[in-house]
């Protein structure tokens, strides 16, 4: 839209003078330079008075570092009220006696070519805007400030009406499993289908899980062979050249197999590590959104990726998406893919750190909200997380696919945001002068104003039963990346760990392995989650300085069978076989301690020494190795003589972290007083494999627990916490709690 540009000046050379009005403020005179070239003087007035009122120019002289680039369609006030809007710090005027000709084409410069003067101070640039006069025949200025290189950024944006974009990929636009978390997703199905009676249920759950081990037994045929054989035909590796990983110069191939009918991709995240090989489902129409994005060869967004993923991990992911760089050029890929910490909130602030673009010009893609920061909020369409396994037709069985609603949520954005700026922000601003005040800027348009979600009717199938978690979010690649051996919980041999969740996911009801679920081993009624038999074998392996390994498959009949082996220094020592990964791991895990009983008292004799009187333990107990791993619960079961049945008061209430907290919660009167925290530990320790966690009620510790998986550690605390709400006697602690009601 064509918008007539006023003149300047009515005329421009003597007279006319540059009186302030009878009131306002008297301005300071000031000496402008253009790097050391004198252009003349003018006089600075401040926009506000008093304290606030300050003038920004250091020393009272004005420095001119560069003129700002050039705008095609946008004059320079317009740019500013949208990235930094009612910034106008102070007015300009030049003096009109003496005549200063190299100010006067400076500022005709600037008025006609749609250029700003720009004045660095510190990590700020202060922007000399050329304002047209309504009377007076005099050089004038307004004075904006702007955070350091945004302006520049903006400039082609704004020019280009092209707006930013952030994408998240786990269950946005992927979901990625290794072979250890297809295992643990299989395993946990299982279970639910071992305790479910809804036939309907059970046939859906038995439908995914054969989904799970379709893709399962491709990624291993590609571990073992680089091939995959899809609907009878072999698919063989391309090597596709990446950038390198981290901190490494020399050039990456990338063992790749593609599978577009199946929207899947299969690649290796450390090309000489197997173990890192992961099968990755892309989203339906991911096409249909990355063409619109870069339609015509034209820019519509610029697109950057925040992710709680690992780097590496999340590099490979985001260049499967986009093989030829058309969204991301190669030299912006390592600055437009941000990784946040795991439990941190994203920010579109961090996001641009580079100032590549204002958080008010971007709209975020996620498949959740809260992990946003508040302010960032009203900017981020929420697409519902991807599920190729729970719900395979889900997608594709709406009118419109997910990301196809997505991509028309961003061509509605892009219209409205740039609808508001051609007819009410253009427009205004050509008709400011500078004797306008700062109320009467326009108002800036902002993405949040015109992200309005579409009804995209999405309903799951089987929607009372909330699906698990379907695949990784990169943490579980990135101790295999760092070279790390991961012997944690029900590590297998040529397995990933199953850590794969941020901590924003630590509600969910089920995770990778049901540590706190008590399993009966099939020769006698030892009650004992199956994490503590692993930790002990790890324990027992540091000890003699030897490799334990849990191996394990799934048959593939009508009745799923896993079978674990456990290899000490790659001997067998061990095997079991059960309906779930953990009733066979504690029946490997059994026979390979009896095994290993009399060599390991043996050796534990002259090493151990006499146990440390702070580990938690039952009297009497003479492992050796459980005391400083187990909680005193866990040290008492072991105690159980043969044929014994160990009782707790609520053993049917600590199936899981919710119940044991439900429990608390019925103790506490406000159950925001009651909060889990990582407790720190020692890197170095040969167990580096443990999770820590500590239970506060009001900032006391009431207690702690250690495990070989998050969610061990967190039920163990939990119940000590429990515990200690029952038989405490410190007011500090009772007055959080409800009274206790007497009978009779």
């Amino acid at each position: 839209m064509a918008v007539p540009r006023p003149p300047p000046l009515a005329a421009l050379g003597g007279g006319g003078g540059g009186t302030p009005a009878v009131g306002s403020p008297a301005g300071v005179s000031m000496r402008m330079f253009h790097g050391d070239v004198f252009l003349g003087e003018v006089e600075v007035f401040p926009m506000k008075q008093g304290p606030e009122g300050g003038l920004p120019f250091p020393s009272n002289e004005i420095r001119i570092s560069h003129l700002s680039p050039a705008s095609e369609r946008c004059p320079p006030l317009a740019i500013l009220q949208t990235i930094a809007p009612f910034s106008v710090r102070c007015k300009l005027k030049a003096k009109p006696i003496p005549p200063q000709p190299g100010l006067q084409r400076l500022y005709f410069t600037c008025f006609n070519e749609y250029k700003s003067v720009v004045v660095v101070v510190g990590d700020e640039e202060l922007h000399l805007v050329a304002m047209p006069t309504k009377a007076e025949k005099v050089l004038c200025f307004w004075c904006c400030s702007a955070r350091s290189g945004l302006y520049a950024a903006s400039v082609g944006m704004l020019n280009l009406r092209c707006l930013a974009i952030v994408f998240d990929l786990d269950e946005t636009l992927i979901v990625a499993n290794t072979m250890k978390s297809f295992e643990d997703r299989i395993e946990m199905l299982s279970r639910r289908i071992d305790v479910e009676d809804d036939p309907v249920r059970v046939a859906g759950m038995s439908a995914e899980i054969k989904r799970y081990i379709e893709d399962k037994e491709l990624l291993k045929e590609f571990i073992d062979t680089d091939t995959v054989t899809d609907n009878g035909r072999i698919v063989g590796t391309q090597k596709e050249e990446v950038q390198p990983l981290s901190g490494g110069q020399e050039r990456v191939l990338r063992p790749v197999i593609r599978l577009p009918e199946r929207n899947a991709v299969l690649t290796r995240i450390n090309p000489e590590i197997r173990d890192t090989s992961v099968f990755v489902k892309l989203r339906p129409a991911w096409e249909d959104l990355r063409s619109y994005l870069t339609a015509k060869g034209r820019k519509r967004f610029e697109v950057y990726v925040c992710t709680m993923a690992e780097r590496d991990y999340a590099l490979e992911m985001w260049r499967l998406l986009d093989p030829e760089c058309n969204l991301i050029s190669s030299q912006q890929i390592s600055e437009r893919v941000v990784c946040v910490k795991s439990g941190s909130k994203k920010s579109l602030q961090n996001v641009f750190r580079d100032r590549g673009c204002h958080p008010k010009m971007a709209m975020v893609i996620d498949d959740r909200l809260n992990v946003w920061d508040d302010k960032d909020q009203p900017r981020v369409h929420v697409v519902p997380a991807y599920t190729p396994y729970y719900a395979p037709q889900a997608e594709m069985a709406n009118a419109v696919p997910v990301l196809c609603v997505a991509r028309n949520v961003a061509c509605n954005v892009r219209g409205g945001f740039f609808r508001e700026f051609d007819e009410n922000l253009l427009r205004k601003v050509f008709e400011l002068a500078y004797e306008n005040e700062l109320l009467d800027l326009p108002y800036a348009p902002d993405v949040g104003d015109y992200l309005v979600c579409e009804d995209t009717t999405f309903v799951p199938i089987n929607k009372d039963h909330a699906p698990i978690p379907e695949g990784m979010r990169g943490a579980e690649v990135e101790k295999r990346l760092n070279g790390q051996s991961y012997l944690g919980d029900q590590r297998e041999g040529r397995q990933v760990s199953s850590s794969a969740r941020s901590s924003d996911d630590e509600g969910m009801a089920v995770r990778g392995t049901g540590g706190s679920r008590n399993i009966q081993s099939n020769g006698g009624s030892l009650a004992i989650t199956p994490s503590v038999f692993v930790m002990v074998l790890q324990e027992i392996g540091r000890l003699c300085d030897s490799k334990v390994e849990f191996r394990s498959t799934v048959s593939n009949g009508k009745s799923i069978q896993f079978s674990v082996e456990v290899l000490f220094s790659n001997e067998k020592i061990g095997i079991g076989i059960g309906k779930t990964r953990d009733e066979a791991q504690v029946q490997a895990a059994e026979k390979a301690l009896q095994n290993l009983e009399s060599s390991y008292l043996a050796f534990i004799a002259p090493t151990a020494g006499v146990p440390n009187k702070d580990m938690r333990k039952s009297p009497g107990n003479g492992n050796g190795f459980l005391e400083d791993i187990t909680c005193s619960e866990v040290d008492i079961s072991m105690q159980e003589p043969s044929g014994s049945t160990l009782k707790h008061d609520h053993s049917n209430n600590l199936d899981n972290l919710s119940s044991v907290m439900s429990l608390i919660r019925e103790h506490c009167l406000e159950d925001q007083h009651v909060v889990f925290r990582d407790q720190v530990w020692n890197s170095s320790s040969a167990r580096n494999e443990e999770y820590h966690f500590q239970v506060e009620l009001a900032g006391q510790i009431i207690g702690r627990g250690v495990g070989s998986d998050r969610d061990v550690a967190k039920l163990l605390a939990a119940e000590e916490a429990l515990r200690t709400l029952k038989s405490t006697t410190d007011p500090q602690i009772k007055k959080y709690l409800k009274p206790v009601r007497c009978n009779g």
